[in-house]
């Protein structure tokens, strides 16, 4: 029998009581002084019918406004990008979405190639000799790639640009914290690391100079100079990039790269109120001894017939806690798979033709505002987002843009302080010309 849930009935529960010897709830909870027990009511609504319940919690979803009713242009790190019917296909078989981790390898050989077909793409789109077999998401994977750096130097201050995603400084810091790591951020000039800066602030007790490619702002940073200046001082070089941009975009390996991480959501992996995402983490080939998490690896069993193993598990529970170099317990391996989907799904010239359209159309919105009026902030080379100077305070902007079904820009403001009225903007594939039309058309009215 099917349920959508599991139910529990008199009988049931009496079962279960005589089983363990009990005969009441009361009983069960016996040991438990009655001083600390809660005697009180919970605060919560009474229990309605299902029927009744259903309208009611259908009525609070309609109030939400999600993307199949609503154009979206905001991003900061996550996207409205399109996603193959065949992901959701494939993740609905129940050997993938009740997997947890492939402990015995022999009997988890599907799980085992997916994750290595991630870290195989994930690999070709970074340039990088190895990827892991997923993180949670592209904030925990730079944090891990800085506590990477400080261990693998033996150094404490981390320089990281103030260009990355306000919310991965955040969680570097929290990381860097209970290391005694020093977090220091590198100002930026026109949108873009101030290289000069970068090049006063690296010195001998740097451990990894962090960037973000394309940065937050959607400009490309120069990475080849950013490079020489890290490797100068023996330093790490560490990148977070969306891998979609990687499409088109020099892949981070090619300049010379240590760490490259990200987060996978353009891939397969719904918005989702902002979670759960994927994370990847990618290295080179000195460090992968290194690397948090676990890797997969492919290999032959006695009959010469192909196979795949955990080739290298440096957390926690599999080796020695003081020799594990992370106590990330789990990867993200279904979202992971949805990744390793929509990629194959796409092929190399999907991937790219699909990274060519979000640059395609980001300029397209871009000289629409310059058409009509905007200022266009940290103007220059961009992959899918950009920064539009407004005159009015963005949170009304965002509210008139809702009201007429547009979901505005990210508010620049809440994070960088000199950027008040600022909106940061987010063109995907998926907006149409006349979406982007009416979006740069109800910002003017409004902003006039």
């Amino acid at each position: 029998m099917k349920h959508r849930y599991l139910p529990l009935t008199e009988s049931d529960k009496n079962a279960m009581l005589e089983t363990i010897g009990v005969k009441s709830i009361d009983e069960l909870f016996s040991d438990i002084p009655e001083k600390v027990r809660f005697a009180g009511e919970y605060r919560i609504k009474p229990a309605k019918s299902e029927t009744a319940l259903m309208k009611e919690l259908s009525q609070m979803a309609a109030k939400n406004a999600d993307l199949k009713k609503y154009s979206s242009f905001i991003g900061a790190g996550v996207y409205d990008h399109y996603i193959p019917v065949i992901v959701d296909h494939v993740l609905s078989r129940s050997e993938f979405y009740t997997a947890y981790t492939p402990y015995q390898p022999e009997i988890s050989q599907g799980e085992l190639q997916a994750i290595f077909e991630f870290q195989t793409m994930i690999c070709e789109l970074t340039g990088m000799e190895v990827a892991n077999s997923s993180m949670y998401d592209g904030g925990t994977a730079l944090a891990e790639a800085a506590m990477l750096s400080a261990g693998h130097t033996k150094r404490k201050k981390i320089l990281i640009s103030s260009t990355v995603h306000p919310e991965y400084k955040d969680v570097v810091r929290t990381y860097a914290k209970g290391q005694y790591i020093e977090v220091v951020e590198i100002p930026h000039k026109d949108g873009v690391t101030d290289l000069a800066e970068l090049k006063n602030m690296a010195g001998e007790d740097t451990a990894a100079v962090i960037v973000q490619y394309p940065n937050f702002f959607g400009r490309i940073e120069s990475m080849k100079e950013i490079e020489e200046i890290a490797h100068e001082q023996k330093s790490l070089f560490v990148v977070s990039s969306n891998p979609l941009s990687l499409g088109v975009l020099t892949p981070p390996g090619k300049f010379g790269a240590d760490i490259v991480t990200g987060d996978a959501q353009p891939f397969g992996i719904p918005t989702a109120f902002g979670g759960p995402h994927c994370g990847y983490f990618a290295v080179t080939g000195k460090l992968v001894r290194k690397v948090p998490g676990r890797l997969v690896g492919q290999t032959k069993d006695d009959a010469g017939r192909r196979g795949f193993v955990l080739t290298l598990q440096a957390r926690e529970q599999h080796i020695r806690r003081d020799k594990a170099t992370s106590n990330i317990c789990s990867n993200q391996a279904l979202n992971a798979l949805a990744a390793s989907v929509a990629m194959t799904a796409l092929g190399k010239k999907g991937v790219r033709e699909m990274a060519a359209d979000n640059i395609q159309k980001a300029h397209y919105a871009k000289k629409a505002f310059k058409e009509n009026g905007f200022v266009i902030a940290f103007d220059g080379h961009s992959f899918n987002e950009f920064v539009v100077k407004v005159n009015k305070p963005v949170k009304e902007i965002n509210e008139h843009l809702l009201a007429k079904g547009i979901i505005g820009g990210y508010d620049l403001g809440r994070d960088f302080p000199e950027l008040e009225q600022h909106m940061l903007v987010a063109i995907t594939e998926l907006r149409t010309k006349e979406e982007i039309d009416t979006f740069v058309k109800e910002m003017g009215d409004f902003n006039a």
